[in-house]
C-alpha cells in the first residue's frame, strides 16, 4: 500500500516536532542509520541541542501557515526535493467532562490535528513517488477513552485525514503513513496518574516507527501486545465496549 524505506542513507526526511519526546528519539535513529535531516519545532535551542550533524534547523510553528511555508521554502532552497515529511508534533492535556476548558481543548486539537493538516497543505506539491507524508496519530484516536476529551479527538481526525489522502495519493506511487503508538514515556504522558500499559521508551518508539517504514503498510503500530487490544476493543459493539473500558479503567 506504502513505498517500503528499508535504505536510509542520503535518504531527505523533514521532521516537525523534533525536539523532545518521541520526536528527538526519530531524529537520533534516523542519524543513526544515515538519513539527511531537516529538524523543525518552535524551539530552536532544543533542536540544536540535540547535536545531530549537518541538520539543517529549520524552527517554526507547525500550526502557523506563514512560518511553515517558510520553513518549507528555506528546506527546498537548502535541498531542492523533500523525499519524506513526518508529522510529530503533539500536545496533551488530560481532560474529563467535569474539566471541560474550550480554550485548551481547542489548543490541543490546533496542535495534533490543524498543525497536520496545515503542513500537509504546504509540502503536498513537492511529495514525489517513493517517498510521502507520515503522521504520528496515537491508539486514543482509536474510540473514545476516559480522560481524552480533547487528545483522543484530534488524533481520530487525524487517522481520518491520513486515510482520505492515502486513497488519493497511493495511486500515484506516494505513500502516506499513520503512526499510532501506544504509551511513550514523555513529558507529555508523564501527567497521567494511572499506570500505562506496556510502556515504552523514546528510543524504543522510535526504533519500532522506523522499522514500520520498512514495510508496505499504511499503519504503523506498536508495541503490538498493547495496540492488537486496541484494536479488538474498538470493534465491539458500543453496548459492549462502554462498560468494559469503564470497568478496565475505574476499576
Amino acid at each position: 500500500m506504502n513505498p517500503k524505506i528499508t535504505d536510509w542513507n542520503d535518504k531527505r526526511v523533514w521532521l516537525v516536532g523534533a525536539s523532545t519526546g518521541i520526536g528527538a528519539a526519530v531524529a537520533r535513529e534516523l542519524a543513526g542509520r544515515g538519513a539527511k535531516l531537516a529538524l523543525s519545532s518552535r524551539k530552536a535551542d532544543k533542536l540544536a541541542a540535540l547535536g545531530i550533524a549537518n541538520a539543517l534547523l529549520l524552527p517554526c510553528d507547525a500550526t502557523d501557515p506563514t512560518s511553515l511555508a517558510t520553513a518549507r521554502r528555506n528546506l527546498l532552497e537548502a535541498w531542492g526535493a523533500v523525499d519524506l515529511v513526518v508529522y510529530l508534533a503533539g500536545d496533551y492535556v488530560p481532560m474529563r467532562a467535569d474539566q471541560f476548558d474550550l480554550a485548551i481543548a481547542e489548543r490541543v486539537v490546533a496542535v495534533n490535528f490543524t498543525g497536520a493538516m496545515r503542513l500537509a497543505a504546504a509540502i503536498l506539491p513537492d511529495l514525489r513517488p517513493g517517498g510521502g507524508i507520515a503522521f504520528v496519530a496515537s491508539v486514543a484516536g482509536y474510540r473514545g477513552l476516559p480522560k481524552a476529551l480533547c487528545y483522543g479527538p484530534g488524533k481520530a481526525a487525524l487517522i481520518h485525514f491520513a486515510e482520505v489522502l492515502h486513497l488519493d495519493l497511493a495511486p500515484k506511487g506516494i505513500g502516506v503513513w499513520v503512526i499510532n503508538p501506544g504509551f511513550v514515556a514523555t513529558p507529555l504522558t508523564a501527567q497521567n496518574d494511572f499506570s500505562m500499559p506496556a510502556l515504552l521508551t523514546p528510543e524504543q518508539a522510535a526504533k519500532a516507527m522506523v522499522d514500520g517504514f520498512g514495510s508496505a503498510n499504511f499503519e504503523i503500530h506498536f508495541p503490538k501486545r498493547f495496540t492488537r487490544i486496541m484494536k479488538l476493543l474498538a470493534h465491539l459493539p458500543y453496548r459492549w465496549y462502554f462498560p468494559l473500558i469503564r470497568r478496565l479503567t475505574e476499576g
